[in-house]
């Protein structure tokens, strides 16, 4: 059973079929999958060089764009203190310009979210909560976030929090997963959001 099965619960099954299927990720099972994001939009210009900085840990990237395309592998790891993670690899390709948004995910049977350590090395720290609408998409929505500095993780106050809002679904008619993500800040307001489309590549 699947990370993502253990935090959804009876809703994993509400999802859609395809989004059950992208979501199976086991020791038997990875997803890797191409698209193209139509839109990469960013925060103000004062922000990109911590953006850039960012990019160092395969965190987030100052470039944005429309029309970019994008590959994603999902994988299932163990970790060192036996824990079963998924770790994320999502690349978008800028011309010859590789950039990396990464993070590793686990999940926390007690507190009923899932840990989502991000960046790689991990320098940010979110919980996340998962939610299946009525038409079986997937909401994701982040809450209390960490900074990460090595073994020492400090609890960020809100005003310097990023907090995403992920939205997932299967268009039927295009044989498509659609994505949809966006970082806000409650002072800043939009720091970070892309939009697009993506196929599971064929398995050989």
């Amino acid at each position: 059973m699947s990370i993502y099965q253990k935090i959804l619960g009876p809703q994993y099954k509400q999802l859609h079929p395809m989004l059950q299927k992208r979501y199976n990720l086991t020791k038997d099972n990875q997803f890797k999958a191409s698209g193209v994001m139509q839109t990469i939009t960013g925060g103000p210009k004062w922000l990109y060089p911590l953006f850039r900085l960012g990019s160092h840990w395969k965190l987030v990237f100052p470039e944005h764009g429309k029309q970019i395309p994008f590959t994603i592998l999902n994988t299932y790891q163990i970790g060192t203190n036996g824990e079963e993670h998924v770790h994320w690899e999502r690349i978008f390709f800028f011309g010859e310009k590789k950039r990396y948004f990464n993070a590793l995910m686990s999940y926390d049977p007690e507190r009923k979210i899932i840990k989502d350590y991000l960046g790689q090395p991990s320098l940010l720290y979110s919980d996340l909560v998962f939610h299946v609408s009525p038409e079986g998409n997937l909401s994701i929505l982040s809450k209390k976030q960490r900074l990460v500095l090595g073994p020492l993780e400090i609890p960020l106050p809100g005003i310097l929090q990023g907090l995403a809002t992920v939205h997932e679904n299967y268009l039927e008619d295009r044989d498509s997963f659609q994505i949809k993500v966006e970082v806000q800040n409650p002072l800043i307001g939009r720091i970070f959001a892309y939009e697009g489309e993506f196929t599971e590549d064929v398995q050989a």
